[in-house]
């Protein structure tokens, strides 16, 4: 192996394969450079012939000991070429990105940190997509160890992680070469197996999956995705990972993924574009793959619209009725939305699109937060109109976003709504249930229906008054006050603080407060303890989410006159006032000293 230094030296190879990617080297090069690690860049040249090697030479010659350029002859897939770089890397990690793709300018940086934080074996960056489809499941939140049987992680067999070199030089994993389609997936597979440590960075940019303009790039042609030429290739992977994991549910739950994501996804949009040959050839291999690797386990988590492909795989006719089902759009419309006491009602119109009558209609709640909870709330029907109404009080705190879902022999199609409603309907009045805050609201970029419980994206209408401030005992400004949160009082048990901050510095004092019956509440604080400045106050109320802050309303009027004072050889002064415009209450906190006093008089 050729490597450009000790092990330590460098963080990451950046492993790119590149073949008649002109247009799109800079972009991706410029990317890779900007990485703020200890890096190499292996560019793998792979018989390119529209200028990209005269490119890739200026580049090496500008940025010497950083970039290297190697050149191998033209062959089939990627596969070759990133072997060809891995077997020249010397970072401790290693990352490949695709000469068409980039990074996000903090993308190693941030990989980097989690692998040496968790000593990570694979760290998973998010991934987006321009003009192509990125993987999602696995990125809902950032992991610092994910668990390979109990986590979305798998889902991702493309290659584009931080991958630990020691573990692909310990186990020699390498990609399958002569592939045009599928060698990352022996790779990937390979190395989850062996991996002791999976971590995932998902709330950062990492990597940018870029759609070629002429759709030249291999996933892009039609001819990458044949339906059984894909489930002859996926054989393999699925054939590595059992030798490697023994029966029981995480093989179950591995074995998942390809029924899902491989074999049954080729008897939907792939099937119905097949010729009738064809799909009884698809059909035939998907039976294969079920009769080798289908267990009791993995039955038991599929999905109903799959086991109804599993039931019907010997009938061609019912394969094209269910793949037609799940291939529909579903078309719905928001046309009303109230609430009943303490449920809201939901109403709206839901149909297949050139399906027909459908068997039941349901609306599903699930936690943006948490995305392994929902809520499912069946509907009354009548034709193709639904009425819903939702337990609000069952969510729990978190944000909620909802779908609307049919069923139709056995397939169960779902979609956002919210976005197509009728004219002037709205979203209804927010809700204080128990002390929590219900908001339900209309998404800003696409305007479907959520319901935020507690507060955590929709700000919480409320209003916090002031009705006396007064001096006390011990130089203490008391200050009197009441409360209301979306038109109505909150319990005595959601007040839980006085917060006073400095508008310069940002820092803050927390004070007692005494929840009084009826939404009043009283606040003694000390403010001649306070530090010099300008403190505005807020006070602080939980209402089933996060900390819901209310600036303090006042006037003038109601505002207590300034004191002054001397103690020691400092004097200090608190002025309570109302800000201008609104009307907030805030205090200016000031200390002289003689000597400041006596320069104030000389001046």
């Amino acid at each position: 192996m050729v490597t450009t230094g000790s092990d330590d030296a460098i963080d990451v190879s950046i492993i790119i394969p590149a073949h008649n990617c002109r247009a799109y080297l800079d972009r991706c090069l410029t990317s890779a450079l900007v990485q703020r690690v200890s890096k190499e860049i292996i560019v793998v040249d792979d018989g390119s012939t529209d200028g990209s090697a005269d490119l890739l030479d200026l580049y090496a010659a500008y940025h010497r000991g950083v970039v290297r350029v190697i050149r191998v002859e033209g062959g089939l897939g990627a596969g070759r070429p990133r072997n060809v770089g891995l077997d020249h890397a010397g970072g401790r990690y290693v990352f490949f990105c695709d000469a068409d793709d980039h990074l996000g300018p903090e993308a190693l940086e941030r990989l980097v940190a989690m692998a040496d934080r968790n000593d990570s074996d694979i760290v998973l960056g998010k991934i987006v997509g321009h003009g192509r489809r990125a993987p999602a499941s696995m990125f809902q939140r950032s992991v610092e160890r994910a668990e390979l049987g109990d986590s979305a992680v798998y889902n991702s067999l493309c290659c584009f992680k931080l991958y630990r070199r020691q573990l692909l030089e310990r186990h020699h994993i390498r990609f399958r070469e002569g592939l045009l389609v599928g060698e990352d997936i022996y790779f990937s597979v390979h190395a989850y197996c062996h991996a002791e440590t999976i971590s995932v960075v998902a709330d950062y940019d990492c990597y940018h999956l870029v759609a070629r303009a002429d759709g030249s790039s291999v996933m892009q042609r039609p001819d990458s995705r044949d339906p059984v030429a894909w489930l002859a290739m996926i054989r393999g992977p699925i054939q590595l990972m059992a030798e490697h994991i023994p029966p029981g549910p995480l093989r179950d739950h591995l074995l998942l993924r390809h029924f899902k994501l491989d074999a049954f996804a080729q008897l939907g949009a792939p099937f119905l574009a097949a010729g009738d040959v064809k799909r009884k050839d698809i059909a035939q291999a998907v039976a294969g793959i079920c009769d080798q690797w289908l267990t009791p386990g993995v039955y038991q988590r599929l999905s109903g619209t799959d086991r109804q492909r599993l039931a019907a795989l010997g009938d061609v006719d019912r394969l094209v009725r269910l793949a037609d089902i799940e291939s529909a759009t579903v078309r719905r419309r928001l046309t009303g939305l109230r609430w009943d006491g303490d449920r809201l009602v939901v109403m709206g119109v839901a149909t297949l699109a050139g399906i027909g009558a459908h068997e039941s209609v349901s609306l599903v709640l699930r936690s943006r937060q948490e995305p392994e909870r929902e809520l499912v709330v069946p509907a009354e029907i009548a034709g193709d109109r639904f009425t819903a109404r939702i337990d609000v009080g069952a969510l729990g705190s978190g944000v909620w976003d909802l779908r609307v879902t049919i069923e139709l022999e056995g397939v169960v199609r779902s979609g956002r709504l919210g976005a197509d409603r009728e004219d002037g309907l709205t979203r209804p009045a927010p809700r204080l249930l128990g002390g929590v805050v219900v908001l339900p609201y209309f998404t800003r970029e696409n305007g479907n229906l959520s319901v935020d419980v507690g507060g955590y994206v929709v700000g919480v209408p409320g209003r916090v008054r002031i009705t006396r401030t007064s001096w006390s005992f011990g130089r203490r400004l008391v200050v009197d006050g009441e409360i209301s949160v979306v038109g109505t009082v909150p319990p005595a048990s959601a007040v839980r603080r006085l917060v006073w901050r400095e508008r310069r510095s940002g820092r803050e004092r927390a004070e007692r407060v005494i929840a009084l019956p009826g939404g009043g509440f009283v606040a003694r604080q000390a403010m001649g303890r306070y530090a010099p400045g300008t403190w505005d106050a807020y006070l602080e109320l939980e209402l089933g989410g996060p900390p819901a802050r209310f600036r303090i309303e006042t006037d003038a009027e109601t505002v207590a006159a300034p004191r002054r004072w001397l103690g020691g050889t400092v004097l200090r002064s608190v002025r309570p006032y109302a800000t201008s415009g609104k009307g907030r209450l805030s205090t200016v906190v000031r200390q002289l000293t003689a000597r400041m006093v006596f320069r104030r008089i000389m001046r």
